[in-house]
C-alpha cells in the first residue's frame, strides 16, 4: 500500500572509487570554496590515512587552514563547540571530515555555529532550525556503518546529562561524500562488525517504519542484502576491498533511506543504553535489533517478512509469521557469525549493562525521540521484556 504523501530529498554528491579520497580535489570546483579545516581523530592520523589526503587537495591548490583531532567515543558538546571556534578563527571557509560517525557528526553539529553563529543547543535543538545552506562539508568515511555522510541528522553526546542530542535538517546533509574502501581496510574485524550492524539495522528499521516509502524500501532492500552478502567477509579479512567497497556502499544506502524513514524501537533502547554504559552504537544495535523486531512483530510482520529474501532466506510456501520468524532467525544467526569472527557481544550483560539499571533504560528509551516513529507505541513495560530478553 502507498503512502498518502511522503518527500525524498537527497542533495549530497556520492563518489564511490578505490584510492578516490587522495584523488576528488576537481570534485570541489563547484562549491566555489579554497581554504577547509580538517576533521578527524588521533587513530586516523597514527594511521597515515590524512596525509595523503591532505597533500591532494594542495596539490590542487587548496589549502588547509587547521585539522581537529580530539574527537571522543561520541561525538560531544565540547568537541563540536571547539571545532566550530576552532575552523573560524582559521579562516576555514568549508569543513572536510574524516573518520567514523563520531567525527562526522562532530563535524556537520559543528557547522550549525560555524557557518550560522550562535549555540548548539540553545539555538539548533530539535529539527528544522535553519533557514539556508550551511557552508561547504566534505565528508570522508573510514567506517561502513553510520551513513552519516548523507543523513540530516547528527546526534551528539551532552557529558553532563548522560543524554545524546539530535540535531535535523535538510541542510544538515553533506555536499560530497566519497566513499572509498581502501579508507575501511585497516578497520579491525570487531569495529567492522559492529558498525555494520549499525548499517542493518538503520536498513531494516527505515524498512518497517511507519515513515517508509517505495524510495526508502528500495534503498534499505537493497542495503540488507548486500550486508548479509559481505559483512562476514569483511569482517574475517579486513583486505577483501569488494566485500569493504560493498559494505561502503550499503551503509550509504541505508544511512539515506532512513534518513527519510528515520528508526525505531531498537535505536530507542541502544540510545540509552549507549548513553548510560557507553556501550558503542554499533554493538548495542547488533544486540538490541532481533528484540526489537520481536517487539514489533504482531505489528508488521508482512514487512519483516518481505526482508528475509533480502537476507538469502527462502521462505517459499511459508506463511506470514513463518517467513517473519526466519528474518528475525537470520538476524540472531549473524550475530553469532559475527561474534565469532569478530568477537562482538550478542548479550547487554558482556557489555557493562547491569541488570538492576535495565527499567530505567526501559522509561528512558520511551522519552527518546525514536521513538514516536516506531511501527508500535514504545511502553516501558513491554519494552523492559525485551531488554531483559537481550540481556
Amino acid at each position: 500500500m502507498l503512502p498518502e504523501f511522503y518527500q525524498f530529498y537527497h542533495p549530497t554528491k556520492m563518489i564511490f572509487g578505490e584510492g578516490l579520497s587522495c584523488d576528488f580535489a576537481h570534485e570541489l570546483e563547484e562549491l566555489n570554496v579554497k581554504n577547509y579545516f580538517l576533521i578527524s581523530d588521533h587513530v586516523i592520523q597514527d594511521l597515515g590515512l590524512l596525509n595523503d589526503i591532505r597533500h591532494g587537495l594542495q596539490q590542487e591548490g587548496f589549502t588547509i587552514t587547521g585539522q581537529f583531532l580530539d574527537v571522543p567515543q561520541d561525538a560531544s558538546l565540547a568537541a563540536v563547540k571547539e571545532v566550530s571556534r576552532q575552523a573560524s578563527e582559521s579562516g576555514a571557509q568549508g569543513l572536510i571530515a574524516i573518520g567514523g560517525g563520531s567525527v562526522i557528526d562532530t563535524a556537520k553539529a559543528a557547522n550549525f555555529t560555524f557557518s550560522e553563529g550562535g549555540d548548539l543547543v540553545e539555538d539548533y535543538s530539535g529539527a528544522g532550525t535553519l533557514t539556508r545552506p550551511l557552508k561547504p562539508l566534505i565528508v570522508i568515511p573510514t567506517t561502513a556503518g553510520t551513513g552519516s555522510e548523507c543523513t540530516n541528522v547528527a546526534v551528539v553526546y551532552d557529558v553532563e546529562n548522560k543524554a545524546k542530542l539530535a540535531f535535523a535538517d535538510r541542510f544538515l546533509l553533506p555536499d560530497i561524500a566519497v566513499l572509498d574502501p581502501l579508507m575501511t581496510r585497516s578497520l579491525p574485524p570487531g569495529l567492522t562488525a559492529s558498525t555494520g550492524m549499525d548499517a542493518l539495522t538503520h536498513a531494516v528499521e527505515s524498512y518497517i517504519g511507519i515513515d517508509s516509502s517505495p524510495h526508502s524500501d528500495a534503498l534499505a532492500g537493497a542495503a540488507v542484502k548486500l550486508i548479509f552478502n559481505n559483512i562476514v567477509r569483511a569482517t574475517e579479512s579486513g583486505d577483501d576491498l569488494e566485500a569493504r567497497g560493498a559494505m561502503l556502499i550499503a551503509a550509504n544506502l541505508a544511512g539515506t533511506a532512513f534518513s527519510h524513514s528515520m528508526v525505531g524501537c531498537v535505536h530507542s533502547m541502544a540510545h540509552v543504553v549507549g548513553a548510560a554504559f557507553r556501550v558503542p552504537h554499533g554493538i548495542a544495535n547488533a544486540i538490541l535489533l532481533p528484540h526489537g523486531l520481536e517487539y514489533n512483530f504482531e505489528e508488521c510482520m508482512d514487512k519483516i517478512a518481505l526482508l528475509a529474501p533480502f537476507m538469502g532466506v527462502d521462505i517459499s510456501g511459508l506463511s506470514v509469521d513463518k517467513a517473519a520468524e526466519k528474518a528475525v532467525e537470520a538476524v540472531r544467526d549473524l550475530n553469532k557469525s559475527l561474534n565469532r569472527a569478530g568477537n562482538i557481544p550478542i548479550r547487554l550483560r558482556d557489555t557493562g549493562v547491569t541488570k538492576d539499571s535495565l527499567t530505567a533504560l526501559a522509561e528512558a528509551a520511551v522519552e527518546d525521540g525514536t521513538s514516536i516513529y516506531n511501527p508500535r507505541e514504545v511502553v516501558a513495560e513491554e519494552i523492559l521484556v525485551h531488554l531483559k530478553n537481550a540481556y
